[in-house]
């Protein structure tokens, strides 16, 4: 019964992952389709990088020009969303002339390769780089078995 448990909690993980990616698609297009958006060919979402430290997860977003208020990170089991929002409004009185930098929500999520323990998670933001360090469940991490 675990093991069914187990593989639907997989299952909704991947489908609520491709309903994110699915209106990330048609998000974009909206964003691309209006006549008041400037293409420049940037990345909306933040550049990421995911390790494996032996005992942990390690991950780090790219969020520079986003402020920790404006983060949220979720994690349920082996599942990890990271949203936020791009504030890049000039300052009052000013008229933009050019505009390269994204503005606007975003949001990124990943099912990771193993269950974390969310409750032992670190966070840090520090010069526009997100770091988390996800210690691994327990059930995640190899176990040594002794020969009798």
């Amino acid at each position: 019964m675990f093991t069914h448990l187990h593989d639907m909690h997989q299952f909704l993980g991947a489908m609520d992952l491709f309903r994110n990616r699915m209106n990330t698609i048609f998000n974009d297009f909206d964003r691309t389709a209006s006549p008041a958006y400037n293409w420049v060919g940037t990345e909306v979402h933040p550049p990421t990088n995911l390790s494996d430290s032996g005992d942990n997860l390690e991950i780090v977003a790219e969020v520079p020009g986003v402020k920790k208020e404006d983060l949220e990170v979720k994690i349920q089991g082996n599942y990890l969303q990271i949203t936020g929002t791009r504030k890049n409004a000039p300052p009052e009185g000013y008229k933009t002339h050019r505009t390269e930098r994204t503005r606007g929500s975003f949001s990124r999520s990943f099912t990771l390769p193993y269950d974390v323990d969310a409750s032992k998670a670190e966070a840090t933001l520090t010069h526009g780089l997100l770091r988390l360090v996800l210690p691994k469940a327990e059930t995640a991490k190899p176990k040594q078995i002794t020969i009798q």
